[in-house]
């Protein structure tokens, strides 16, 4: 299975363009207000290469249709405690739908088979109280008890020093990484130079 590349907590305009550049394959904004990350307006350059991703937080379906429709959202990021039918209603009016779980007991991963109908791609990240952006990592030894269909996102605490352990790791549901504060300036703003060498040495390992 091809692996893929989110770059995640965008807000910035030329910092946007110029991680963009580096030819991600996804790049996620936040929408949730009490993120450090929460892009307030639109800016005033969005990507066009690459899928963009809204990321909520138990957000009310109207206000996620409403900005799917302004920003021209390509997958809908739901990190929250969203319902399995809560993600069905809004799978089915089209969106591509990518569940977020906070792992830290074999009984997370099994509460992932509740959302298989209602998921394109599941994300795993490390608990913590302001849903994601932790910067820290969690368990990966417990994934290898994930036996459900879905691909999954790794997320958590990724970084330049987590290369070593990503060779490490292997799992035929694995899509792809998920990277955001390990990789910044200041919230919000990436450091370009960082994410291109982390993409170039995951090319090199042949991770990407």
């Amino acid at each position: 299975m091809k692996k893929v590349l989110k770059v995640c907590g965008m807000t910035h305009s030329l910092n946007i363009k110029k991680v963009e550049a580096i030819k991600p394959d996804f790049m996620g904004f936040i929408f949730y207000q009490k993120s450090s990350r929460f892009l307030k307006e639109p800016p005033s350059y969005l990507p066009t290469k690459v899928n963009r991703v809204g990321v909520f937080v138990n957000e009310k379906q109207e206000t996620i249709r409403e900005i799917a429709n302004l920003y021209s959202l390509d997958y809908i990021q739901l990190h929250g405690n969203e319902s399995p039918i809560y993600c069905k209603e809004l799978q089915q009016e089209g969106f591509n739908l990518i569940k977020a779980f906070q792992i830290s007991s074999i009984s997370d991963l099994e509460n992932t088979t509740n959302y298989i109908n209602s998921s394109q791609y599941f994300l795993f990240d490390t608990p913590c109280s302001g849903y994601g952006g932790s910067g820290e990592q969690f368990n990966w030894d417990l994934l290898h008890q994930y036996e459900n269909s879905i691909p999954f996102f790794l997320s958590g605490g990724l970084s330049l020093k987590s290369i070593s352990e990503l060779r490490a790791f292997t799992h035929p549901k694995l899509i792809g990484y998920d990277i955001n504060s390990q990789f910044e300036i200041k919230p919000g703003i990436k450091s370009e130079a960082k994410v291109e060498l982390f993409k170039n040495q995951l090319i090199k390992y042949n991770l990407l």
